[in-house]
């Protein structure tokens, strides 16, 4: 069975949390990858960036429904996930709209938890860890080359 340590890039792109949103677009071109992971000085992890989070900053800003009941007003939807929203389409580096919640995986998990992580998860791009070092880098394409090759 094929694991992580199978698929993975070795050779690992990353960006740093100053980088600016038009370089960063840049150089997920120029590799033709569709995320990096968000390293400080010291290469420790501190989330992934990836296309979709480009994407963010030119979409139609979402409003959240409200009801109005006796002079009160409740929201129907979070109020925070609209803030997140605007940082994120007004956001002039990497840290501005990286996801810093990380999802990660070991050399040594399975392709059938990866595929499954990247679906129900909506990550595409998945940072390899050992040891808390990351060591690798799980994209779409990874994942659908080594299904094609009977993985």
């Amino acid at each position: 069975m094929l694991t992580a340590k199978d698929i993975m890039t070795k050779n690992v792109i990353t960006v740093t949390p100053d980088l600016s949103v038009k370089e960063l677009a840049a150089l997920l071109l120029s590799h033709k990858i569709g995320g990096a992971p968000v390293v400080d000085a010291d290469q420790t992890l501190l989330g992934v960036v990836t296309e979709s989070d480009l994407i963010d900053q030119s979409k139609n800003v979402h409003i959240p429904t409200v009801i109005s009941i006796l002079d009160s007003v409740f929201f129907l939807e979070s109020p925070k996930k609209m803030d997140m929203e605007i940082k994120k389409m007004a956001g002039r580096t990497v840290r501005d709209i990286c996801a810093s919640e990380l999802v990660t995986v070991t050399e040594d998990t399975p392709l059938s938890v990866i595929a499954t992580i990247m679906s129900e998860k909506k990550v595409h791009t998945l940072p390899v860890l050992a040891g808390g070092v990351l060591v690798g880098v799980i994209g779409k394409t990874d994942l659908i080359r080594a299904i094609s090759q009977g993985g």
